[in-house]
């Protein structure tokens, strides 16, 4: 190809409007993107403290015979994963103390790759990938936090 050619390619409207598509989707506000972001990881966290409050009894079983965690007795890493999977995702879908809680789930994403789970590292990332972002960003202007932020005069 050659450099008139190439130019001629780059300024055809098909371009043109593929450029205008890419500029439209950059201007897609955080605030926007971080809703279903909140919503999703959210979800996962939910799901699974549901299923172990439906079988106590099975829930604090899997602690002693499945994971197997290092430390604390099964049944008190029963209720603390219930306590924090429960309370963490109505903060996260409020946008209340959303970096914190974050990172909590972050840290306890890693104990079940590392511990737990390590082959389910392809769902993890994925879970891991969406927290990193909330830690890092926040959870948006249309949060609790971002109000909080405001009325006390704090950064953005």
């Amino acid at each position: 190809m050659t450099p008139s050619t190439q130019s001629a390619a780059f300024n055809s409207p098909q371009t043109s409007r593929l450029a205008q598509l890419v500029l439209w989707l950059e201007h897609v506000p955080y605030s926007l993107l971080a809703i279903p972001l909140r919503f999703a990881i959210a979800t996962v966290f939910w799901n699974s403290a549901m299923a172990k409050l439906a079988n106590l009894n099975t829930a604090v079983e899997l602690f002693r015979e499945e994971y197997k965690l290092p430390l604390l007795p099964p049944e008190l890493m029963a209720y603390i994963s219930i306590a924090i999977e429960s309370s963490a995702p109505v903060l996260l879908v409020l946008g209340l103390a959303t970096r914190p809680v974050a990172f909590v789930l972050l840290a306890m994403t890693a104990v079940i790759q590392i511990f737990v789970y390590p082959q389910a590292w392809p769902t993890h990332i994925q879970w891991a990938a969406m927290l990193l972002v909330l830690l890092c960003r926040g959870p948006g202007n249309w949060s609790i936090d971002a109000l909080i932020w405001k009325r006390l005069g704090g950064p953005r």
